[in-house]
């Protein structure tokens, strides 16, 4: 019997997870995993942070080793895929070479949003997506004096953490009227204000960018009032766009991301799809999601191997992330969008430790931690199991919310 050949475009986290979780659902046929890095599949979300500080390199990021790969009979090319002929189950990469697949997964991820205004190009300007910005980045900073930050969201706030540290002057800048706008209570953005501004960065809302000003390289940012904020080092965040073309260009259903059920599979019977690239309806929040986050590439990764090895696992995980910043951990359960009610457990004012809980309709929906790694955990028990508890319960510290989940 010929062994079947299961194809997997991309080589980040759900790309690794789902090679792994393939061998364990009992996949005897090969395994090819196909990505345009020349690394093994490595974690991202240490980039902005201990990576960029210097305190990891690439070797210590890796998700898993090349011995631990070769063992599980995993191979890796390192190519970029251009377009996929589902009917003969081809796939062109740039190269011109072509590979045939019977089952496929796509895994392609997010591309950084490009900023696009006058002196964009300009020598002296980063994103923060992958391992080659980064080191970009640090060969930078050896001589950077001031940076400005282009975006206030989580990616932002961790990159001027980490520049700070580095003990370069930062200047962030965001569009909307606070930081972490798009993710959080104002309450939330006014502590991680404070905590930026206490570690000397300077932060500018709502703030409309004119164009990135220098000659040879940047030399500062213009603002559309004419303030002019110096800088030798530019670093843009502002969001990301899922890697969709290839797959819609071959007929795959895409609206936001490669449109998936509750078992990885796309409107081919024949492949499945994980991580940031995808779009699936949640149950949970009654809405279409496309998440950026680690543990839903992950877990995703594990319905859709499962998937082709015809078994039938449903996604049922709720979504939970995290931020570093300074001394700070941030631990995130659930989203937030449309809660009614808000209760603080702790002194938000006074210290790094409390809790900010979300409700809508008496029950909790969200949950934002800062170093309160108990209530995260009580917190997705909670959401997740649909325990219902009085929300003034959550703000008294003489509680053990713990017991109230028994």
């Amino acid at each position: 019997m010929q062994k079947l050949k299961a194809v997997i475009i991309g080589a980040s986290h759900a790309a690794a997870q789902l090679s792994v979780s393939l061998r364990q659902e009992g996949w005897q046929g090969d395994i090819l995993m196909i990505g345009d890095e020349p690394y093994l599949p490595y974690h991202r979300p240490p980039l902005s942070k201990t990576f960029l500080s210097g305190d990891k390199n690439i070797q210590d990021l890796l998700i898993r080793s090349a011995t631990f790969y070769q063992k599980q009979h995993i191979d890796f090319l390192h190519g970029h895929v251009v377009s996929i002929d589902r009917e003969q189950k081809m796939l062109k990469l740039a190269d011109g070479s072509q590979m045939s697949y019977d089952k496929l997964a796509i895994c392609t991820g997010a591309r950084v949003r490009k900023l696009d205004i006058e002196g964009s190009e300009l020598k002296g300007v980063y994103y923060v997506r992958n391992a080659a910005d980064i080191a970009a980045i640090q060969q930078h900073i050896q001589s950077a004096k001031h940076a400005v930050m282009i975006g206030g969201g989580y990616i932002g706030l961790e990159t001027a953490a980490s520049l700070r540290k580095k003990g370069i002057q930062v200047s962030l800048l965001e569009t909307a009227p606070r930081i972490l706008q798009r993710v959080t209570a104002p309450e939330l953005s006014e502590f991680y204000t404070r905590l930026h501004q206490a570690q000397g960065v300077k932060i500018y809302n709502h703030i409309t960018l004119e164009c990135i000003v220098g000659r040879a390289q940047v030399e500062g940012v213009l603002c559309a009032d004419d303030k002019m904020i110096a800088a030798d080092l530019v670093v843009v965040g502002i969001g990301v766009q899922p890697n969709i073309e290839v797959a819609e260009a071959a007929g795959i259903e895409v609206d936001n991301g490669i449109i998936i059920d509750a078992y990885g599979r796309t409107n081919d019977p024949d492949i499945v799809a994980a991580g940031d690239c995808t779009s699936h309806f949640n149950s949970r929040y009654q809405c279409q999601l496309r998440l950026e986050s680690v543990p839903n590439a992950n877990e995703q990764a594990k319905v859709a191997a499962a998937t082709l090895c015809g078994k039938s696992k449903p996604y049922n995980v709720l979504p939970w992330f995290w931020s570093d910043q300074y001394d700070i951990k941030l631990q995130i359960a659930g989203l937030n969008h449309g809660y009614d009610q808000l209760v603080i457990r702790g002194d938000l004012q006074n210290s790094n430790s409390f809790a900010v809980f979300y409700f809508k309709n008496k029950q909790l929906i969200a949950a934002d931690c800062i170093n309160r790694p108990l209530e995260f955990m009580i917190s997705k028990k909670i959401i997740h199991d649909n325990i219902q508890i009085d929300p003034d319960h959550f703000a008294d510290e003489s509680i053990d919310l713990k017991q109230l989940t028994q």
